[in-house]
């Protein structure tokens, strides 16, 4: 991709990335620990980030600010979610995995191609030689990835608030940002993340603009394979028979932040079509309750 030192990054970066989170993964095998796997998972970006900068040494202001975003992103992440999961104590995500090693090891492969794949279009800033001049695509980068890490980190303050009062026992979460989407924290991480490659742009050429994987890469891991559906599903099997329930998913948009008033009211086919609620976040009666 690009020119032999681009491919020498993105190597390095591929390696580094698959020896993190091996260590992780015999971490997490040898002693059915799982509490470490975001954290290997987030920091995984921060070290790759700062790696590539340390090494090609050019420091110019974009590849600067660009790591300081995947640093501040990736650690805000990565301490929210340890300390989540000690306070939880468990993440359900593992039940079928700890005793299962074909399961626990395609999880730790797919994170590291997470890690390796959305992490591109930095990493290519970063080992870049090119330094044009900060232009508008910088500026809107910046500021789409700021409301991303913004919503991002209020709707997981808001769900944890949530979560932790005795008196939500039992109910989904309703409040804040989770009343204008069922899924804010997703909208602010895809966000956030193509706000990093709309940043990225000016320094791309030629197959460089490949990195454009990175971002529909989560985007399409988030919609779905292990972000909405999985979420959308155990909702309904917890849920899907309270009729204030199948109330709030009807008014409420699954990802792209609408007043419940104006959600509600337009027809399925346009929510289908340009809001993405497809079908496999409502499976017919006969898989679930909620119809």
């Amino acid at each position: 991709m690009g020119t032999v030192l681009d491919s020498h990054f993105l190597a390095l970066t591929a390696l580094v990335t698959v020896g993190y989170q091996l260590v992780f993964f015999i971490i997490t095998a040898l002693l059915r620990f799982d509490k470490v796997t975001d954290f290997a998972g987030s920091t995984n970006f921060v070290i790759i980030a700062v790696l590539v900068a340390a090494l090609k040494g050019t420091w110019h202001f974009r590849q600067i600010v660009l790591t300081v975003l995947v640093i501040i992103w990736g650690l805000r992440l990565a301490v929210f979610l340890l300390m989540r999961i000690l306070q939880w104590g468990e993440d359900k995500r593992f039940d079928e995995m700890r005793s299962n090693l074909g399961k626990l090891a395609v999880f730790w492969i797919f994170q590291a191609v997470w890690v390796w794949t959305v992490s591109l279009p930095v990493t290519i800033v970063n080992a870049s030689s090119r330094n044009p001049s900060i232009e508008a695509r910088d500026i809107i980068g910046w500021i789409m990835w700021a409301i991303g890490l913004a919503v991002e980190a209020i709707a997981d303050q808001q769900k944890l608030k949530f979560k932790n009062s005795p008196s939500n026992r039992g109910k989904w979460c309703n409040v804040g940002l989770w009343s204008y989407t069922r899924h804010p924290n997703y909208f602010g991480e895809m966000f956030l993340w193509w706000g990093v490659f709309v940043a990225s742009t000016p320094v791309l050429s030629g197959a460089e603009w490949l990195v454009i994987l990175g971002p529909i890469f989560l985007t399409l891991l988030l919609l779905f394979v292990s972000g909405i559906p999985l979420l959308e599903s155990s909702a309904d099997k917890r849920f899907g028979r309270s009729e204030e329930y199948r109330t709030y998913k009807k008014t409420t948009s699954p990802l792209i932040p609408l007043p419940p008033v104006v959600y509600g009211a337009l027809p399925d086919w346009f929510k289908v079509a340009f809001l993405l609620e497809l079908p496999l976040y409502n499976p017919g009666p006969e898989r679930d309750p909620v119809s």
